[in-house]
Order: structure tokens, then C-alpha cells, then sequence
């Protein structure tokens, strides 16, 4: 699907504002600051989303939107293996071209802000992505995913600020993949003195 220059400027400013929601929250984030960090001004900004307020309910949006993107894409596909390593791929090429909405979906864990827990839909989503429901799956299941996605955010953000995007992907894939507790192949075993999760 090909995007317009309006689209891509869309999405830049959205997730720029995204990051800095999760970083100052919504009440302590101007419109001028969002316009200083894609460097428009604050009218240009205005012309793209009229208030702070469209431009919050835009980022959710988004999040919400960019969630279900990655369920599309792998929701075809039986729970297990197979899906699993396509939702990895999915998850980690969403975050690294989106790390503000991986920051902002973060924020309610690294900020403490629950006023950005609306971000949860795209959170959901995640668990979708991977066939798991949190009120009946199996508890080791849960805790795999949940941390796979942790290591997909974490990863992603550090990837970002280190400018490694590219070159951390492979590497983020084969680690949240083995979280889910799917050896690579030719992956070095744990020591047996070690407990396996």
C-alpha cells in the first residue's frame, strides 16, 4: 500500500507526539513542543490536527489501528510456532518504525501515568496477535508472550536510540522468539544447572 507525503508526515508527527505523551503525559505536552520535534510550527502543526486534543485521540488512534495491523497479518495463521514467529516479526517491525507508540504504550509500566492506559488497546492487540487471551491461557503462555513483547519494546527503543534499527532486527527476532520459548536453530543450549522457564 503506498502511502502519501501527507500519510508519512501524518504518521511522523504522530509518533513523535506519542513519545512525548509517554515522556511528559498529555497535560504537560504542548501543541509547541509536538511542532518543535518535527519541526513545523505551531500553526503548521495545527493545520495537520486542529487542538491538542484531536491530536491525542489521532495517536491513540493509530496505536489502536497500527495493533490490528499486526493481527491482520498473522491472524490466518494456528496458534503455535509458525505464528509465533510471524508475530515477532510483525511486532518488531512495528516498533522499530513506530518507537514513540512503543514508548507511549510503555508509559503506564515506565512512567506510572495510568491516564495513558488508553494505549492498551494496541496492548491487547499484541496478545491477539499471539492467540492468547490473558483470562485463559495457560500461565506459562502468558508470561512468555508478555515478556516477548517487552524484549520487542525494550529492544526496539534501544535500537532506536543507538540508530541500530536495522542492524539489531535479527537479533531482537531470534530473542523474542526464544522468550516464547522456541529455540533457533543452532542456538546454544542453556547450562543444565540453570533453570529453564
Amino acid at each position: 500500500m503506498t502511502r502519501t507525503f501527507r500519510q508519512q508526515a501524518d504518521e511522523q508527527i504522530l509518533d513523535r507526539a506519542a513519545a512525548l505523551f509517554a515522556r511528559h503525559g498529555f497535560e504537560h505536552t504542548s501543541v509547541q513542543a509536538v511542532a518543535d520535534a518535527v519541526g513545523l510550527s505551531k500553526a503548521g502543526l495545527l493545520h495537520h490536527f486542529p487542538s491538542k486534543d484531536a491530536l491525542h485521540a489521532a495517536v491513540l488512534a493509530q496505536s489502536a489501528d497500527l495493533g490490528q495491523r499486526v493481527v491482520d497479518q498473522v491472524d490466518h495463521l494456528p496458534v503455535g510456532v509458525a505464528r509465533d514467529r510471524a508475530a515477532v516479526e510483525a511486532m518488531v517491525d512495528f516498533a522499530l518504525a513506530h518507537p514513540g507508540m512503543v514508548a507511549l504504550l510503555l508509559a503506564p509500566v515506565t512512567q506510572g501515568d495510568p491516564g495513558e492506559a488508553q494505549a492498551a488497546g494496541a496492548g491487547a492487540a499484541a496478545l491477539r496477535a499471539f492467540g492468547v487471551d490473558p483470562e485463559t491461557a495457560d500461565t506459562e503462555r502468558v508470561v512468555r508472550v508478555i515478556g516477548a513483547l517487552a524484549a520487542v519494546a525494550v529492544l526496539a527503543l534501544a535500537a532506536d536510540q543507538h540508530d541500530q534499527t536495522t542492524a539489531w532486527r535479527p537479533f531482537v527476532v531470534a530473542t523474542c522468539t526464544d522468550a516464547l520459548g522456541h529455540r533457533r536453530p543452532g542456538a546454544t543450549p542453556s547450562r543444565p544447572d540453570q533453570v529453564e522457564a
